[in-house]
């Protein structure tokens, strides 16, 4: 597939980047949800990324406090990538913090990532204690500055994504992103207005979550004594995916996972790549998709994604299938 915009801006990347998370190394709240990977592995996720065609890693700061960014400039430098031939993303996290927290810590997301710039900047999701529009001048004052090359925002609402685009609009930059989850068991972009907005903005949609915590690689189908040996935290009510790891939520989607099957053996395809072809097709090149991996093997695999074509029944049918089950 060929490199993609982000938005309106000059920030290329592929049709499908590395997603950082799992590089926490157990550090912070959300850093406990992932195993800890030692850097020999994280350097080899990298690599095997990179040799797939992967052009871009997303990370944050709430990705183990700096942890993650400071494992992923370790990784590219490992590998002797130079400063600008990858495109970096990370994200200011909010939380009860006002919009000048922004250029009050970007020193040490640069740090962090040194020496490798900040390609996009998002805020991570809503929740600070300023306005959007406070909170995206910020942005562009980083953007003036050359401290960030492009600005997104994630997990935001169409209302909010077109705030934020309003507001960079006046200062005379656009909305290069919005990182939301999408994938075939979640496609609730459809009616809840983000993807029509992205589309009428200009704005990329990043898809996390692309495999559905792994439930779309058919493994918990395979055998379900997986998805009950999993943490409480993936199978409460507080994980988005939970619904689907019961027994009943696995018999509901199985149709799904048998048609991404047949697929996957009509092109030597796995599940997991099947399920990543159509999403970065289906929307054309308004979606991309930042999938984790948190074994050299997986990186390589989701990675070939980019070179499975699927035909147009193919998708069709996949979105028949997965629009009887999925949350709209």
């Amino acid at each position: 597939m060929d490199a993609r915009k982000l938005g309106t801006t000059d920030v290329e990347v592929s049709a499908i980047g590395l997603g950082c998370w799992q590089f926490s190394q157990g550090k912070g709240m959300t850093g406990r949800m992932w195993s800890v990977l030692d850097q020999g592995t994280m350097d080899a996720i990298v690599d095997a990324a990179l040799t797939g065609g992967v052009s871009w890693f997303d990370t944050a700061q709430a990705y183990g406090n700096g942890a993650s960014e400071r494992a992923l400039s370790t990784a590219l430098q490992h590998r002797g990538v130079e400063p600008g031939t990858v495109v970096v993303a990370t994200k200011w996290l909010p939380i009860a913090k006002p919009a000048r927290d922004i250029a009050r810590t970007i020193g040490t997301r640069i740090a962090c990532l040194q020496p490798y710039p900040i390609d996009l900047f998002q805020v991570h999701m809503p929740g600070s204690l300023s306005s959007i529009p406070a909170q995206m001048r910020e942005m562009a004052a980083l953007v003036r500055a050359g401290k960030v090359r492009a600005v997104g925002v994630s997990n935001f609402s169409a209302k909010q994504m077109a705030q934020a685009a309003a507001a960079l609009r006046d200062e005379g930059l656009t909305l290069a992103s919005n990182q939301v989850r999408i994938n075939l068991l979640d496609r609730r972009v459809e009616s809840n207005g983000v993807l029509a907005a992205a589309q009428g903005l200009g704005v990329t949609l990043i898809a996390y979550s692309p495999l559905a915590q792994g439930i779309l690689t058919g493994r918990y189908h395979d055998d379900p004594a997986l998805a009950r040996a999993l943490p409480w935290s993936r199978r409460s009510r507080l994980s988005p995916s939970s619904r689907f790891l019961t027994p009943e939520g696995l018999a509901r989607t199985a149709p799904l996972i048998a048609e991404l099957r047949a697929v996957g053996e009509a092109h030597g395809a796995s599940l997991a790549q099947v399920a990543l072809a159509w999403l970065v097709t289906r929307y054309g090149n308004t979606v991309v998709a930042i999938p984790g991996a948190s074994r050299p093997e997986q990186a390589a695999a989701t990675a070939a994604a980019m070179d499975l074509l699927l035909t147009e029944a193919e998708i069709a049918h996949i979105d028949t299938v997965s629009a009887a089950v999925a949350r709209r």
